[in-house]
């Protein structure tokens, strides 16, 4: 154990401090996370500190994520136990997706840090998350892509950053698919989730396949189910996307009824313009209802994980010229809840 730990800060909420009813971004506090980490654990941790971008993450952009990927890259996993990155909320579940997959075969832990509120606020949690994350790191020596999260009133959780789910409306509580962290801090000491849907610890010390070159496609829409959602305002004669990705009620099902709510006639009009359909969540064990017994036969099914793996999947296949359903097929970092 070499007690040292890369920091690589990106921004967000935990980057930020408060005044008044605005939260922003503030150059004056970059190290306060590590310097209120250190009154409260002691000095025994050597964190070295990187900054490839500061910004509050809903306004990510295309750079940002290479700016991300190529620091993390840069960096000599050989001279720590693991790696640390600060993020905002509100699209920390794509980038941890995202990272499980660039970086599946990772030698070291990374874990994701995140806060709900600045660190000078009194309900902020930004600093247990990152003592979660240095006491993983340093205790449980599992390799991957990692979240440490608290919720209110529950015990801060690592979750595996292929099966993290977007942050809960309102509450911006963060949870895995199916209900299934993959483990928790009690006591001091991290408690396993015992569940069918998790792989068992051995198997982060598996040798995995390195993704290889990525690149993310931007030409992608993405369409959520709602009652009496209106497909034909989704015309694309002026600007057309390569693939249009339908995220699904829980149940696997979207509106086949109607004329303008019929997401069959709707998947019709995008084949004939040549632009890919894709359905997610799909629980490939689960019954299938009526309304979607065609749907199988005139799009691509997403199988066994969550919505914001499929848009990865997605956007990592259309963008690096890889098959989109063989990409969805393919299992790179426990994303998918059967295998």
């Amino acid at each position: 154990m070499k007690n040292r730990i890369c920091v690589i800060f990106t921004g967000g909420t935990i980057g930020s401090s408060a005044s008044g009813n605005t939260v922003d971004l503030s150059s004056d506090n970059k190290s306060e996370l590590i310097e209120r980490y250190r009154e409260i654990y002691g000095d025994g941790i050597r964190f070295d500190q990187l900054r490839p971008l500061d910004i509050l993450s809903e306004n990510v952009q295309f750079e940002d994520i290479d700016a991300m990927v190529a620091c993390l890259k840069a960096v000599d996993k050989s001279r720590y136990d693991g790696i640390i990155i600060t993020h905002g909320t509100d699209t920390l579940s794509f980038t941890a997706t995202l990272f499980s997959q660039i970086f599946c075969n990772i030698p070291v832990p990374v874990v994701f840090v995140s806060a709900l509120y600045p660190l000078n606020d009194a309900r902020s949690k930004g600093v247990e998350n990152f003592a979660g994350a240095v006491s993983f790191i340093e205790n449980e020596g599992l390799s991957g892509v990692f979240v440490s999260f608290k919720n209110d009133y529950e015990n801060l959780r690592i979750h595996i950053a292929s099966r993290i789910t977007v942050a809960e409306q309102i509450s911006g509580h963060f949870s895995s698919v199916m209900g299934s962290p993959l483990c928790e801090l009690v006591d001091g000491k991290f408690v396993y989730t015992k569940s069918k849907y998790l792989p068992a610890k051995e198997r982060f010390a598996e040798k995995r396949e390195a993704y290889g070159r990525y690149n993310l496609c931007r030409d992608i829409v993405t369409i959520r189910a709602r009652s009496f959602l209106d497909f034909s305002y989704y015309n694309f004669g002026y600007k057309k996307p390569l693939a249009v990705i339908i995220e699904l009620y829980h149940s696997g099902t979207v509106c086949t009824a109607g004329e303008e709510t019929n997401v069959l006639k709707f998947i019709d009009y995008c084949r004939s313009i040549g632009i890919s359909v894709v359905l997610s969540p799909v629980d490939s064990k689960a019954r299938v209802y009526a309304s979607a017994f065609e749907l199988k036969d005139k799009c691509i099914l997403a199988y066994d994980m969550s919505f914001e793996m499929t848009v990865v999947k997605v956007m990592l296949a259309l963008g690096s010229g890889k098959d989109i359903e063989k990409e969805l097929q393919s299992n790179h970092f426990f994303e998918k809840i059967y295998d």
